[in-house]
């Protein structure tokens, strides 16, 4: 049990960094399809930034460092393909489904290219992100379940607070919601709409991606040997299964996160089952969804502007 729980909290946290970040950016009325491909392209900078920095400084390693380089890429990465969508919806104004779909299809393909760069060297970096406090260890089982995590569990539940804080409490929050919901009337009051939705969607690919990295570097104890498109779209469900809200995410991450590894802790099952297992957690979302639908309360719905391009000439 203590195991699973283990296990469930790891996996959790890095779909709460995914969730956290499509929020961010579906909260600015953008529906970024693209979320498994910017968690592929922010764990392979930050892998790669990690490799860079371990293989240039060889036995004179400095642990803050290996972890903080890494961190950098990855945002700067998921920011870039959060750039990437922005450019071609609010610029071009390309179909988001569509292009979220296709930054999906590149992102796998370039964390495909950067698993044959895989090496040893990851393994060692890995133990940089995986450090646990000292006392851990002295607290029985309470210790190995909640104190034994590195430092991006931790910092997944301290973004998702930050960002729900900011949403619901701020004026920053008020202005990105209210061009998620009304572009028209927001930018009629004076707020940029693009500019909010480019930084939305900029800031939330970053924050997704250290979902990636958390997967490499924490929970495959950098053993980076499949493509993690699978937990991108776990993400997304997440995101819908808390209706929008990054501080209910927080337990959300932990069911899904349950439901996803409990396979594993069950004995005598084949791995079609184990398979069938992992369906549980969208299966929870259909269900969700339809329940929050039928009562049609206004704050359990999506941004009303959702997945639509804004044309400022239409208003």
């Amino acid at each position: 049990m203590v195991a699973f729980l283990v296990s469930a909290i790891r996996l959790g946290m890095m779909l709460l960094f995914g969730s956290t970040g499509e929020t961010i950016t579906e909260k600015s009325g953008h529906l970024n399809l693209g979320l498994p491909g910017v968690m592929c392209v922010g764990a392979s900078c930050g892998c790669y930034a990690e490799y860079i920095y371990l293989s240039s400084c060889g036995e004179n390693v400095i642990p803050v460092l290996a972890v903080l380089i890494p961190m950098l890429a990855t945002f700067i990465g998921g920011a870039f393909m959060g750039l990437i969508f922005s450019f071609l919806t609010v610029t071009l104004r390309a179909n988001q489904n569509v292009t979220g779909l296709a930054l999906t299809t590149l992102g796998v393909g370039i964390s495909d290219y950067m698993i044959d760069k895989t090496g040893d060297i990851y393994i060692k970096g890995a133990l940089y992100f995986k450090a646990s406090l000292p006392i851990a260890d002295k607290l029985g089982w309470f210790g190995k379940v909640f104190l034994s995590h590195g430092i991006l569990t931790y910092l997944a539940i301290v973004v998702a607070l930050v960002t729900a804080f900011v949403l619901n409490k701020t004026k920053l929050g008020l202005h990105l919601r209210a061009v998620g919901e009304n572009p028209g009337t927001a930018d009629a009051a004076g707020i940029n709409v693009l500019k909010y939705r480019y930084l939305a969607t900029c800031i939330g690919g970053g924050i997704a991606g250290f979902g990636g990295l958390s997967f490499v570097m924490d929970y495959l104890n950098g053993n980076w040997e499949y493509v993690i498109d699978d937990i991108g779209w776990l993400a997304v469900a997440l995101v819908i299964f808390t209706v929008w809200k990054p501080n209910l995410a927080i337990f959300g991450s932990l069911i899904f996160g349950g439901l996803y590894v409990a396979s594993s802790y069950i004995s005598g099952i084949s791995f079609a089952g184990k398979e069938l297992f992992k369906m549980l957690p969208y299966i929870v979302t259909i269900v969700v969804l339809i329940f929050t639908s039928m009562r049609s309360r206004k704050k359990n719905q999506p941004p009303e502007s959702l997945g639509i391009n804004y044309f400022r000439e239409e208003r």
